[in-house]
């Protein structure tokens, strides 16, 4: 089968190809778009060409709807929550070298109240590409502020 990469002309990056195998497949869709099933990962990078720590849930379905999200472990590095394996039964055998999980950003008009959703974090399998977004039983927070941790480590690493 020969993969036909699919154009998308998305409201935040113009038009984009996306590859098949770059597609992730939420079968519950996310929350608050359950018809939203496809999506993928678009990775932004600064001017010297390294990832920014903000990366877009691209919709497939709606190419309007994108979604900032972020590795947790970059604002928060024991953040492991607990998820009931039942839950996970959708997204085939997970180890800890398919398994990648993000969490969704608040990005409000003042900056500094920038926050991400620890209560309801992406778990994802690479490998199988197949995707699903939880809430946690965890006493995460649903906006634990982000915005003083990296400016922080953007002075540590010396910008």
């Amino acid at each position: 089968a020969r993969s036909e990469n699919m154009q998308l002309n998305t409201r935040l990056f113009g038009e984009i190809e996306i590859e098949d195998e770059k597609i992730i497949f939420f079968e519950k869709g996310i929350i608050g778009f359950p018809h939203c099933q496809r999506f993928t990962l678009i990775y932004d990078e600064g001017d010297d060409g390294k990832r920014k720590n903000i990366s877009w849930l691209q919709s497939i379905e709606e190419p309007g709807f994108a979604l900032p999200v972020m590795d947790p472990l970059i604002v928060k590095q024991d953040y492991d929550p607990q998820v009931e394996h039942d839950l996970l039964k959708g997204l085939g055998t997970l180890s800890e070298d398919n398994l990648y999980v993000l969490v969704t950003v608040t990005v409000p008009t003042d900056i500094k109240k920038l926050s991400v959703n620890l209560k309801a974090p992406i778990i994802s399998n690479v490998t199988e590409r197949k995707a699903e977004q939880l809430i946690v039983e965890d006493n995460f927070p649903v906006k634990y502020p982000i915005y003083e941790i990296l400016q922080a480590k953007k002075e540590k690493a010396g910008e």
